[in-house]
């Protein structure tokens, strides 16, 4: 799915939602702490919003990210296509392949940074935390003023629940991340 598509989808879904909570645009603008006016681009298809942005509407809903992102169904075996969900200037990328079907839990992720470009995360609930595995190039993870390199094949486990970076900066590098949202949602 390309990300025109993720994001036209993104709106209907929201809106969705808002309306089933019988929320204001305004009402949920504000328990997102957004503008209403960016609120009405994303719910029309307009707005390409950053993953925190996403982040803060799905948890001004009740949800978590993947809940408000990704299709569900009841089957035992959920088959997916994997959404382009953020993608920057330079041509990195993140891509959401699949996500659990329970609240919170698990996301797979596909991460592309270019050379020299860098993924500013904001915190996610407390408890999270995120599994990485470098599959080409280095990967430079910052959080709480420190900093590790991860070469291909590397490994590691990382407290998500506050900021933290993603950075590539000798050249291409990807990566897959296993995402697990704390169970203490804001």
């Amino acid at each position: 799915m390309s990300t025109g598509e993720f994001i036209e989808r993104l709106g209907r879904e929201v809106r969705r939602r808002r309306q089933e909570a019988d929320l204001t645009v305004q009402a949920l603008a504000d328990r997102a702490g957004l503008s209403r006016r960016m609120l009405t681009q994303i719910e029309q298809g307009t707005a390409n919003p950053s993953l925190a942005t996403v982040d803060k509407i799905a948890r001004a809903l009740g949800v978590d990210f993947a809940t408000l992102t990704t299709p569900w169904g009841a089957e035992p075996l959920h088959v997916s296509q994997p959404v382009e969900v953020w993608r920057s200037r330079a041509g990195s990328r993140a891509l959401l392949h699949v996500a659990g079907a329970r609240r919170g839990g698990p996301e797979l992720w596909e991460w592309t940074l270019q050379p020299g470009d860098r993924y500013q995360a904001q915190a996610d609930p407390r408890g999270s935390e995120e599994l990485i595995l470098v599959t080409a190039g280095t990967l430079v993870v910052e959080i709480e003023g420190r900093s590790a390199e991860l070469a291909a094949g590397a490994s590691a486990r990382l407290a998500s629940d506050r900021p933290y970076a993603y950075t590539a900066p000798d050249g291409a590098v990807s990566f897959v991340r296993v995402v697990e949202l704390g169970r203490h949602q804001a």
